[in-house]
């Protein structure tokens, strides 16, 4: 970005980069970027920050100026012809206002934005307030620069012509022009510009082809001096001239900057020169070429107080270069930065070290030079960020070459290049054009692009192979001891594995299951019996579990009690089978807890006692007892049949109530002899007695006369509860036919309808 970047570093934060220019224009670039990849080429071609958004145009800018107050940024540009207000507080832009010519030079005639006056390229001068376009007047002339002299409201118009036009804003009226022919013996074909001094309001014309500037008191209108700048110098030299086909090279005055001293003005030429002067003297004190022979466009001296770090520079500019130069050393530039863009305007920022330019881009530039002065109140964090880039070291040096040593160079076949410009020696190798290591690399492997693939290929068929033939995951497990507890761990771990792997398809999709799949090994972890911290649990019998201990009961109750029924078993049992484990009992006794259901009551019903006195907690711990000896009986021997369920009957002798029915005391005697019921009493203190008395059916259940035992299942009878049964047919069941049962189907044959009847009688 400069010329000695180790020096001065310049910082792009809006437009494209300096030096980064393009042989497409910005129109062509912008149309063939697409939505998605627009802002990358953004970035690639205009630099990586945007400090104002929008600080644009859609051709080109004209001017560009900030408000006194320093809220603002007024610029104008075209196509089509507007102006556009960005608000720094903001950053952002305010607004656009559009016009019907295209602006040659504009001012700001009040503290921020609200008044502007514009010279436009069609011979009018027109002024804005804020509510938009307020009056438009025309001069005779095209007028070429513009300028205010607040003493006397006189907005003062060069134009193409030998006099300067004065129009009063107060008065609303133009003025007597100011004619530079009658006080100038050379022949004045134009002015181009107009300047006037903040100390003692003395006003400078530049005139074109005549290498001279004029000097106006505005006081007595007239002029004050004349200044003839040493075109003999100026003019290059050794050119030689046709007569009558080559006109004689004349030197113009383009632009015009006087300092606030009232002393110095800088003043750049149509040859590409600035030269000092000291308005005591005829003789310019310093001079500066900017080297491309090219009209200056911009002049100014870089004043800021105590606030920049350098004082007495001068910023000039012509449509490629921007050269910042000490006045006492013209001939060192403290800095030096070539946009990508032609220049249109350059305009500093008084007291800070910001540059803005207008330029035939799209993108206006905004440069910062942290060395020339601060950044601006309003992007004050550009100091920050500035000084976070100076202490990332970037490594510019050697960034198109790589670094060999003499290994490889031998095996690339290029050891023959040792000593020729072609490699710089670095240490123990050498730097090697990264082309020419590329083209070399190819030559002597033409293959590796073949064997990198064959390797990658092979790498995802190993990957693919494991994935399909796994180890069981026991294999190496050894499971000597605690076997009830493995089976217990094993089940447990392959149903939480079940229910992961069901929730991961369905949230991944199909590349994320084949992901899934090449690293399912990689991604599983070890279970609790591959877990080697756990080894001895399984294979050392000094940590085997010893499930009939009295510790093993408290804390696995329920695994207790099915070893001791598990154990029971097969010592009463004739033919003992081998010994279960708990899992397989666990899931024994789900699957008989359904007929165990059907059959509590009646083993309930043949341990209970009549006539028992005992008290409530008594009766509890009886039948707690009972359940549990039930249970045991029940898990001993063949599931049974469910009962069904039949009233009590009685003798017709006993004796009867009121109503013929047996009483129930007759009930109660004849249910206690049989021992058919369960009944619990209890006496108050009063004499009272609360009886509870549950009936039994076992009288009434039908058994068969030779071996005894329940009646079988009846084909298509289904058994519920506690003996309660459906389906099934009623023994005196009368067989429907299928008219009865559904109802007449067919229509009625040689019968008679009553309907008919009726009518015959009447």
């Amino acid at each position: 970005m400069v010329a000695d970047p180790s020096s001065v570093k310049v910082y792009t934060v809006n437009g494209p980069a300096a030096g980064a220019s393009s042989s497409l224009p910005d129109w062509l670039i912008r149309k063939r970027a697409s939505k998605k990849r627009k802002r990358e080429q953004r970035e690639h071609v205009e630099g990586t920050l945007e400090l104002i958004q929008h600080f644009e145009f859609p051709e080109a800018s004209n001017k560009v100026k900030t408000t006194r107050d320093g809220h603002y940024v007024i610029a104008t540009g075209t196509y089509k012809p507007q102006m556009r207000v960005w608000d720094l507080d903001q950053l952002s832009l305010k607004f656009e206002r559009h016009s019907d010519a295209e602006n040659v030079d504009f001012l700001i005639l009040s503290d921020d934005w609200t008044k502007t006056l514009h010279l436009q390229n069609d011979r009018s001068v027109a002024l804005h307030n804020q509510g938009g376009f307020y009056h438009s007047t025309r001069i005779p002339k095209a007028g070429r620069a513009i300028a205010y002299h607040y003493p006397s409201c006189d907005a003062i118009v060069a134009a193409s012509g030998h006099e300067v036009y004065r129009l009063n804003l107060n008065q609303g009226r133009f003025l007597n022009p100011l004619d530079l022919q009658n006080s100038s013996p050379d022949e004045v074909t134009g002015v181009n510009c107009i300047d006037i001094n903040p100390a003692h309001q003395l006003l400078a014309f530049g005139c074109e082809n005549t290498g001279t500037v004029q000097l106006w008191d505005p006081r007595s209108r007239s002029r004050a001096g004349l200044l003839r700048l040493p075109t003999a110098r100026l003019l290059p030299t050794g050119v030689s001239l046709l007569p009558g086909v080559d006109e004689k090279p004349m030197v113009s005055v383009t632009t015009i900057s006087s300092r606030s001293d009232g002393l110095s003005y800088a003043i750049g030429t149509s040859t590409g020169h600035t030269l000092l002067y000291d308005i005591r003297s005829v003789q310019p004190f310093a001079t500066k070429d900017q080297g491309y022979g090219l009209p200056v466009k911009k002049v100014a001296w870089i004043d800021g107080g105590h606030h920049m770090a350098h004082e007495g520079l001068v910023l000039s500019a012509d449509k490629k270069v921007i050269k910042l130069w000490d006045r006492e050393k013209p001939a060192e530039n403290f800095a030096s930065i070539t946009p990508a863009n032609d220049l249109n305007d350059v305009h500093h920022i008084p007291g800070s070290g910001l540059i803005m330019l207008a330029n035939e881009g799209i993108q206006m530039n905004t440069y910062y030079v942290p060395q020339l002065g601060p950044a601006p109140r309003w992007c004050s964090f550009l100091e920050n960020l500035t000084e976070e880039l100076e202490d990332q070291t970037t490594r510019t040096a050697y960034e198109d070459y790589k670094f060999v040593d003499r290994n490889e160079l031998v095996t690339l076949g290029l050891d023959h290049l040792v000593g020729t410009p072609a490699l710089k020696p670095y240490m123990h190798g050498y730097f090697l054009s990264l082309k020419l290591y590329d083209t070399a690399r190819a030559i002597a492997n033409p293959f590796a692009y073949a064997e990198h693939r064959e390797k990658m290929l092979r790498e995802k068929m190993d990957r693919l192979a494991e994935s399909r033939i796994r180890a069981p995951k026991n294999a190496a497990v050894n499971v000597k001891v605690n076997k009830g507890l493995a089976e217990r761990i094993a089940k447990e771990e392959a149903r939480e594995k079940a229910r992961a792997e069901k929730k991961a398809k369905k949230r991944a999709s199909a590349a994320e299951e084949e992901q899934m799949e090449f690293n399912e090994d990689v991604a599983e972890k070890p279970g609790l019996i591959n877990d080697p911290r756990f080894k001895a649990l399984f294979e050392d019998p000094d940590f085997e579990v010893d499930e009939a201990s009295r510790e093993f009961a408290l804390v696995n109750p329920s695994l207790a009690a099915k070893k001791r029924e598990a154990l029971e078993r097969s010592e009463h049992s004739d033919n003992p089978r081998k010994t279960k484990t708990t899992v397989e009992e666990e899931e024994e006794e789900m699957e008989g807890m359904g007929d165990f259901s059907s059959d509590l009551d009646e083993e309930s019903d043949e341990h209970s006692e009549p006539d028992s006195d005992d008290s409530s907690e008594g009766d509890d711990l009886l039948r707690d007892r009972e359940y549990t000896k039930a249970r045991r009986q029940q898990k001993a021997t063949k599931p049974f049949t469910s009962v069904r369920m039949a009233p009590l009957k009685t003798d017709r002798g006993s004796s009867r109530d009121s109503r013929g029915g047996a009483t129930f005391g007759a009930r109660r005697n004849e249910a206690s002899k049989t021992k058919r019921s369960s009944e619990h009493v209890k006496r108050s203190g009063d004499g009272g007695m609360e009886l509870t008395w549950v009936p039994s059916s076992r009288k009434d259940r039908p058994r068969t006369s030779s071996e005894g035992g329940r009646q079988k299942k009846q084909p298509g009878v289904e058994t519920f509860g506690a003996g309660m049964e459906k389906g099934g047919r009623p023994q005196n069941a009368v067989e429907l036919d299928e008219a009865q049962r559904y109802g007449r189907t067919n229509r009625r044959q040689n019968v008679r309808s009553g309907s008919k009847n009726v009518f015959r009688r009447l």
